[in-house]
């Protein structure tokens, strides 16, 4: 892999991901990255604070400056493609294999976390499951490289990269692409699973994490089954369609993953997405979902007890049918499913590549 790392003309980073490292294995030479952002852009203004809910425990961030953030452009002036002679994007450079860069409307800044936007490809139209293994590894990879580094920095205390894919999400940018925040604080999920995960420890002796993978990859409710990842329906899903992605062997994060594993989640991870979008048969469009990799905190006395994990799910729970949270969800946090996991892992099989 060959990491390119320059400046935005506001100052802001952007990060080129290449396959191919050298001359020898790229065909007609490695990209060379040094298009200069030449848009007259003034130096980003952006300022997130975080408040303290004390009845919940938990961190909101206030991020008001992102009420002027492109919203639904039209695909000739997507800031996400590449720039052309007449349209100067995010990314310079005229085609791009996989590009990081801080997010312009971030919702944590300075020394109140990072956002960054990841993108997949080049072409507008495509989408993660278009992807070849090769260039998902290269995500994996550039997955791995941001969390690598965004957890080195002061006041990091959580990495989440993540996926929103469709308009029934709330996606504002067509383009196929992730973001990346950096949140200096742990999240209320992860803080949940923790604490669990430690009162398990004291009445068990045992990991949370490793019994219930244990018990999944055993059960009904296994989707696909690799060498080195399992993906399952959990028992208590909590949405119509939702798959849960665990590497066999427990790592923190990304960084963990052994050369095995980074090898074999290309193809365990695009058929997961290719099934999706078959789930409600054919002429739907494409399935709307978010993907979201569950990771340790930076620093944590339960960092190592916490198994790295990737959730996907989506709201569509029937064809032409979205499945909105209702008061019980919204208001109390109290989930009701309208699938049973039995039956979405069933369909999940049934749509299967041949």
């Amino acid at each position: 892999m060959k990491k390119t790392v320059t400046r935005l003309a506001d100052g802001r980073e952007l990060i080129y991901f290449d396959a191919h490292g050298d001359t020898a294995g790229a065909p007609g030479g490695a990209p060379v990255r040094d298009t200069v952002d030449r848009r007259p852009l003034d130096p980003v203004a952006s300022a997130s604070e975080i408040r303290h809910d004390p009845l919940l425990g938990e961190d909101v961030a206030i991020a008001s400056h992102r009420q002027g953030r492109i919203y639904h452009p039209p695909a000739d002036t997507c800031p996400l493609c590449p720039s052309t002679d007449g349209w100067q994007s995010e990314i310079p450079a005229d085609a791009y294999e996989v590009v990081v860069f801080e997010n312009r409307f971030p919702s944590l800044s300075g020394a109140n976390g990072r956002c960054e936007v990841v993108c997949f490809t080049s072409d507008h139209k495509a989408s993660f499951a278009d992807l070849s293994e090769e260039r998902a590894a290269l995500v994996l990879a550039a997955w791995t490289d941001r969390t690598a580094e965004l957890s080195a920095r002061d006041g990091v205390a959580q990495v989440y990269c993540f996926e929103n894919r469709g308009a029934e999400i709330g996606v504002t940018l067509a383009h196929p692409h992730g973001q990346i925040y950096a949140f200096p604080f742990v999240t209320p999920r992860t803080a949940t699973m923790l604490r669990n995960a430690a009162e398990h420890r004291a009445r068990t002796g045992r990991n949370l994490f490793d019994d219930v993978l244990e018990r999944e990859r055993a059960g009904e409710r296994v989707v696909l089954r690799g060498e080195h990842w399992v993906a399952f329906v959990p028992y208590a899903a909590r949405w119509p369609y939702e798959v849960h992605l665990y590497p066999t062997r427990r790592v923190p994060d990304l960084r963990g993953l052994d050369e095995a594993a980074r090898d074999e989640f290309p193809r365990i991870y695009l058929e997961l997405l290719r099934r999706f979008d078959r789930l409600f048969g054919p002429g739907e469009p494409p399935t709307p979902y978010i993907a979201a990799w569950h990771q340790a905190p930076t620093a944590h006395p339960e960092r190592e007890a916490f198994a790295l994990h990737l959730e996907l799910f989506t709201v569509r729970r029937a064809s032409g049918k979205l499945k909105y949270l209702a008061g019980t969800e919204s208001g109390m946090g109290a989930f009701m499913n309208d699938v049973s996991p039995e039956s979405a892992a069933d369909r999940l099989r049934e749509v299967a590549s041949s």
